[in-house]
């Protein structure tokens, strides 16, 4: 399975990941989370490659949406289902690689999995 890198074309800590990417020759499928929002199901994956058991450690929990659906005190399947129907939510860069995963900050994590 070819790598993936979930991304926004706007964040430039994406833009860095890819260009890191490209300079070892690696090709990876981006994914356009914000387009084509994550089901539960796949959260719970990348939940397991990244080795966390609780969704707000890939979460961006100081994005406005955050406090005003005040999730900081929501169940786990809330949360899951936060991101679902607001992918902004959903920390990025999240480089896959196989059966492991990292959050690409600082973009230099996704030569971790090379």
């Amino acid at each position: 399975m070819r790598p993936q890198l979930f991304v926004n074309p706007s964040c430039s800590k994406c833009r860095s990941a890819l260009s890191l990417l490209d300079e070892q020759g690696v090709e990876a499928e981006s994914v356009l989370y914000l387009d084509l929002p994550p089901t539960p199901a796949e959260l719970e994956r990348l939940m397991r490659l990244l080795g966390m058991d609780d969704p707000r450690q890939m979460m961006r929990t100081g994005e406005p949406v955050y406090a005003e659906l005040g999730l900081h005190d929501r169940s786990r399947d809330e949360l899951l289902e936060a991101v679902t129907q607001h992918p902004i939510l959903l920390e990025r860069p999240i480089f896959v690689v196989g059966q492991r995963a990292v959050i690409a900050r600082p973009p230099e994590r996704v030569l971790e999995l090379l």
